[in-house]
């Protein structure tokens, strides 16, 4: 069972999102918050597998939000789910922390798919949030994909499902240290300065 808190300060798509998840096969909503301190202190007593998160909040705005929820325990995913149209909103939301962010005129069959992929540990973008972190980046990003090797390909694809060194040498049956060296070498190939920026390049690529 995927248990979702979602956080947004309108009511009526709080009331929303929940008629739409609450028939949901595998999917239950834990709880509902309509500020920023609220949905921390839920998302700490909670601790729900993935938080659906606005950007703009009273009392605490998303982004804040998303700084102070990657400080809890537990192993909540967030998808923003915001009609923020700042270029820069998508590309700071996902160097904050969030998994994925999606728009709110999204197809609702897509926000479930949406919500069970980050769950699952991918990152997602929206093609509108992915060209937003492109232009934020500064420029053109994942020119170099084609000097990736087999194994540095398989390592950015773990990447984008946001895994760390220590799951991806597990997956790859490498060692840690073996995978740190891989990361470095596609980083420098793709000439991007993160491991956001190289999901993105990987999701961009289909890998």
């Amino acid at each position: 069972m995927i248990t979702v808190l979602l956080v947004d300060d309108h009511p009526v798509v709080r009331q929303g999102l929940r008629a739409l998840l609450d028939v949901q096969d595998g999917i239950s909503v834990v709880g509902e918050a309509g500020d920023g301190p609220s949905a921390l202190a839920l998302a700490a007593s909670l601790a729900p597998d993935v938080i659906l998160l606005d950007l703009k909040l009273p009392g605490m705005d998303g982004i804040a939000v998303l700084g102070e929820v990657g400080s809890l325990e537990g192993r909540s995913r967030v998808l923003v789910l915001t009609s923020a149209t700042d270029p820069s909103s998508a590309s700071l939301a996902m160097r904050s922390g969030a998994a994925g962010v999606v728009y709110k005129d999204i197809d609702p069959d897509a926000l479930v798919r949406a919500i069970r992929s980050v769950h699952d540990g991918n990152v997602l973008l929206s093609p509108r949030a992915a060209a937003q972190v492109v232009r934020s980046a500064g420029g053109p990003v994942g020119d170099g994909i084609d000097q990736l090797t087999s194994r540095e390909r398989e390592v950015l694809a773990e990447l984008a499902k946001g895994r760390s060194n220590r799951e991806i040498a597990r997956a790859l049956t490498v060692s840690e240290k073996t995978v740190k060296a891989h990361v470095s070498a596609v980083f420098a190939k793709l000439g991007v300065q993160d491991r956001t920026q190289a999901a993105l390049v990987a999701v961009r690529h289909s890998l």
